[in-house]
């Protein structure tokens, strides 16, 4: 027996058949055109799952699921999403909607979560008891693994590490209408906010060069390739960002502990260069000096993940 696997984002359906064990079999792919009303989307997403379907000998009768990762929440019992800004839905009908086209039980989580749940499934936290999933990209998404199960909390929102307030007096204002939410200070924005804010007051870094003095054009990886490179301004940026990141890292190990916590998104591409920063900071902040805390990893999934989580949604 094979799942479906929908990855629904802003930008792209992205679609999967995938095995029992995480595999991925056949693979799809179209614009969402999220303007579109909502049931011409959901439409969409029938249609690619079919055509990735189409890519293998298999047909409906060797799917026994559908699971879709969506870039908000869902309520389990009915189906529904309750919110999912990016589109515009509010309390849409997914369920029922796309089983017009395909007619198998669907799970739905947010996209973050099954990433997570993919990472924990096939390769990086396989086999752990408990991990914590964060995405350090455009924004900051989360996902949590618990006894092998994603968690999300009894309403649905409890795995929205992003929006948790890590400076709260006179912090940055978030899209999300409050201020100082981890979001602001540890994702990809957020460090390349710092470079933009150092760089208008201090352009002495290679930095500078790496744009060819446009501010406008920094990315996260033009910083990290700087600190790399022992620029001074860019050490004293990735340090600061370093610094909020090993802070949120040290709120989920207060309040969660996990075994694992693996890094995903843009920023995760530093790889060891990141989880060694990261290493030095966090022994220094414990509650209790002298115990151990989770192991950071890097996720290995990248583009994947959201199919793979999303299809082994219904594996419990």
């Amino acid at each position: 027996m094979f799942n479906i696997g929908i990855d629904l984002g802003g930008t792209d359906i992205k679609t999967a058949i995938v095995d029992m064990d995480g595999n991925i079999v056949a693979k799809a792919q179209r614009p969402t055109l999220a303007q579109r009303p909502y049931n011409e989307v959901v439409k969409d997403m029938a249609d690619s799952a079919l055509e990735a379907l189409a890519k293998t000998s298999y047909t409906l009768d060797d799917i026994k699921n559908i699971g879709i990762g969506i870039p908000g929440i869902a309520d389990e019992k009915t189906g529904n999403v309750i919110f999912c800004t990016n589109l515009g839905w509010y309390d849409t009908p997914l369920s029922k909607e796309i089983q017009k086209y395909i007619n198998k039980p669907v799970f739905i989580n947010n996209d973050a979560t099954v990433a997570g749940y993919a990472e924990y499934i096939a390769v990086v936290s396989k086999g752990t008891h408990s991990s914590v999933f964060i995405t350090l990209g455009t924004g900051i998404g989360s996902g949590i693994i618990i006894n092998g199960k994603p968690w999300s909390g009894f309403h649905g929102v409890g795995a929205e590490l992003g929006h948790a307030p890590l400076n709260v007096i006179n912090g940055v204002m978030c899209t999300c209408g409050n201020e100082g939410c981890l979001e602001r200070y540890c994702s990809a924005t957020a460090l390349i906010r710092l470079a933009k804010e150092t760089l208008q007051k201090d352009n002495n870094s290679i930095i500078f060069e790496k744009c060819k003095g446009n501010l406008e054009k920094i990315n996260a990886r033009m910083v990290v390739d700087a600190a790399k490179e022992n620029d001074e301004i860019a050490v004293k940026i990735f340090d600061e960002y370093v610094f909020y990141l090993s802070k949120a890292i040290l709120m989920v190990i207060n309040i969660i502990d996990p075994e694992v916590i693996v890094l995903g998104g843009g920023v995760s591409k530093a790889g060891s260069f990141l989880v060694d920063a990261v290493n030095k900071k966090i022994p220094g902040f414990l509650l209790y000096k002298n115990s151990k805390y989770p192991e950071i990893l890097i996720a290995k999934l990248g583009a994947d993940a959201g199919v793979i989580g999303a299809a082994m949604l219904g594996k419990e």
